[in-house]
Order: C-alpha cells, then sequence, then structure tokens
C-alpha cells in the first residue's frame, strides 16, 4: 500500500475557481490540483466526495476524469475505482527522456525564431525562478521551474511538439520532483539554467542543447535519489 496519508484527502485540498453563477470548472480545477501537486500519485479520487465539492452530479466529474486518464494524469482500476497516477521510476524516468528528447529539437528552432521580446520573457521567468531558489519556495520553485522550460522553447513556434512537451511534463508533476530536491541541488540547477539564458540569448544553439543534455544528466541523477520512495513510485 502506498500514500496512506492521503486517502482521505483528496476532495479537502480541491480550490473551486469557478466564478459565482458560472457552471463548475470540474476538469480544469482537478488537473490544477494535480498540475501543482497538491494531490500526491497514488490518491484515491472518490467520485461522489467531488461531486459533491463542486455541487454537481457525478457525471461530470466521471467526464473529466475520462479526459485526465487519457492525459495520463488519472488511473482507473475496475471494481475499484480512480487515483492520481502512480508511476514506476522506470516510466518516470522515461518521460525525462522524452522531455529531453522534445526539447532538443525544439531549441535550435527557438534561437533561429526568437526575439528581443523573447529573450525579456525568458529574463523575466529567470528571475522569478531565481527568487524561489533563493527563499527556499518549493512550491515556487516546482513552478517556476516548469515555466522556464516552456519559456525556453516557445519561440520555436512548434504547436505539436509544444504540446507533446507539455503532456509528458503534465504526468511528473502531481510527484513535485522539483520539490523533492535539496537547496543546494536547486541552487545548482540554477546555475545551469544561468547558461541555458546566457546561450539563448546569445543565439549559440550547439551551445544551448548542450547546456540542456547537462542538464537533463543532472535531473535524472536527482531523481534517481528518492527512487525507492513509495510515496512517489509505485515500488518493485
Amino acid at each position: 500500500m502506498t500514500g496512506r496519508r492521503h486517502r482521505s484527502l483528496f476532495a479537502t485540498r480541491l480550490v473551486n475557481t469557478t466564478p459565482e453563477g458560472e457552471q463548475p470548472q470540474v476538469l480544469g480545477d482537478l488537473r490544477r490540483a494535480m498540475l501543482d501537486g497538491d494531490e500526491p500519485p497514488g490518491t484515491p479520487i472518490p467520485i461522489d466526495a467531488v461531486a459533491a465539492f463542486f455541487g454537481v452530479s457525478q457525471n461530470p466529474v466521471r467526464e473529466a476524469l475520462k479526459i485526465l486518464i487519457g492525459e495520463g494524469l488519472v488511473q482507473h482500476t475496475p471494481h475499484v475505482g480512480y487515483r492520481v497516477a502512480h508511476l514506476t521510476f522506470a516510466e518516470f524516468r522515461e518521460l525525462y527522456d522524452v522531455r529531453q528528447a522534445l526539447e532538443s529539437s525544439a531549441l535550435r528552432s527557438a534561437v533561429e525564431h526568437a526575439t528581443p521580446a523573447d529573450d525579456l520573457a525568458l529574463r523575466d521567468v529567470h528571475e522569478s525562478l531565481a527568487e524561489a531558489v533563493h527563499a527556499g519556495d518549493e512550491r515556487a520553485y516546482h513552478a517556476r521551474s516548469r515555466e522556464f522550460h516552456m519559456t525556453l522553447i516557445a519561440p520555436a513556434r512548434m504547436a505539436r511538439l509544444q504540446r507533446m512537451y507539455e503532456s509528458a511534463w503534465n504526468i511528473t508533476e502531481p510527484a513535485r520532483p522539483m520539490a523533492r530536491v535539496s537547496q543546494p541541488g536547486r541552487v545548482a540547477f540554477h546555475g545551469e539554467h544561468d547558461r541555458m539564458v546566457e546561450a539563448f540569448v546569445a543565439r549559440d544553439a550547439e551551445r544551448l542543447v548542450a547546456e540542456s543534455a547537462t542538464h537533463y544528466e543532472h535531473l535524472r541523477s536527482a531523481i534517481e535519489a528518492f527512487a525507492g520512495d513509495p510515496d512517489v513510485f509505485v515500488q518493485p
């Protein structure tokens, strides 16, 4: 059994972002809770409690969960129920390999098509990431790290690739991997981000791809450190 301490907490940590008088945004709010890491891997999803929270019947909840299954964020076991996707470490690491391959493909195009406005956007998110690192804010670091990489490839204007990249990233988010990295580790990663920004602004595609490869090598080493944690990964 894994994640026992989370079993009765799913609905209690949800946030309803629906403006008053509008239909509940069940799908968006469920997805947001998982991507923010508020609902850890393996957390059971009680349909009745979620429906009661949003003030809807169980049908909209079931429909939302079907979509989230397709996105890889939710798993369903017949006669057992739904839960936040709980991966093996091998599956999790494979998603990092997928992300690296897609990012590497996008970076050269991003450099080719980048504008001064893209430089400014990247510097802004990098500065926000620096603030999270220096403050030791794990939650902010989790969010800003993702935003940094998304901003880095955005100038490529490769919509299909970006959707695949975002999908692969999303599946790893419930585990909040970057929030589990030590503070010295986050500082080291931020130094690598510094060098990636420098290469991007210099329009040095080869250097940027090389820096990205080094960064992913270190990311894989970092997640290896908690490969045996049953609250994160399905254990053999």
